[in-house]
């Protein structure tokens, strides 16, 4: 593999730089009544492009996870559609794999999944393999969740800083939950897929447009299931060591406008 290959793009870099950005106008923003209710435009505008931004780069490591295992394990056409260099642009669907489910994230706090890389499963070495492709981007986005849950944790950071960062990882535990249900056109299903009879797999391909949206749709539409939903995914982030509470700062500052 050229080293060229796996180098980040400046597109990314500039998502990141954007996330960085925020995470400074946060760390230097705090006002002394955010206990009272008023976290400060600096700290409300800095949290939204840290999650914002956040959940960017996410998104293409997500992809990215996805594109690197499956380059080792034997689909070498990654490489050259340009999956390994981080570039949202190179996407099969940049509008659907990036700018929709940032947009989504700032209107209701949904971490959409991004459907970007196109992989040679013919080209895989084994069904293992074919399986640890469809992991790799929901553990991607629960490494994140982890190194964010322990930055907080070491660091200790300032009430508002720790809320930001505690919500973003919140958000990647729940984008793991949901990704890791096997439901057809998410990452669960894509895992138990290749051990999976013809007609299944068939009935996946067929459901693999809609059923997302149906899900997306029962869970909004139908309160006892978003709940159960979402409870399930507080569980695992209390289980992994995540701050509740500095998760509820950072929703409440990321959501300035409700």
């Amino acid at each position: 593999m050229q080293r060229s290959a796996i180098r980040p793009s400046p597109v990314f870099l500039a998502i990141l730089a954007v996330a960085v950005a925020g995470g400074l106008l946060v760390a230097f923003g705090q006002p002394e009544n955010y206990f009272a209710g008023d976290p400060g435009w600096a700290v409300q505008l800095g949290t939204f492009l840290l999650v914002i931004g956040g959940w960017g780069v996410s998104l293409c490591l997500h992809e990215f996870g996805h594109a690197i295992v499956a380059y080792r394990g034997g689909d070498r056409e990654v490489y050259f559609k340009g999956y390994l260099t981080l570039d949202p642009r190179r996407y099969t669907d940049p509008v659907f794999s990036l700018v929709l489910p940032l947009l989504l994230l700032a209107i209701g706090g949904i971490p959409l999944p991004g459907g970007a890389v196109w992989i040679n499963h013919h080209a895989l070495r084994s069904k293992r393999v074919d399986s640890m492709v469809s992991l790799a981007g929901p553990f991607s986005n629960l490494a994140i969740g982890l190194l964010l849950i322990v930055a907080v944790g070491v660091f200790q950071p300032s009430t508002a800083l720790g809320g930001a960062l505690s919500f973003l990882a919140l958000l990647q535990v729940l984008a793991f939950v949901l990704n890791i249900l096997p439901i057809p056109g998410l990452d669960g299903w894509g895992a138990i897929e290749p051990y999976l009879s013809w007609e299944a797999q068939r009935f996946g391909a067929k459901a693999r447009p809609w059923a997302p949206l149906i899900l997306f749709a029962v869970l909004i539409g139908i309160p006892a299931v978003g709940q159960a939903f979402f409870g399930l995914a507080d569980g695992v982030f209390g289980l992994v060591g995540g701050d509740e509470f500095l998760s509820d700062v950072g929703n409440y500052a990321f959501f300035f406008w409700r």
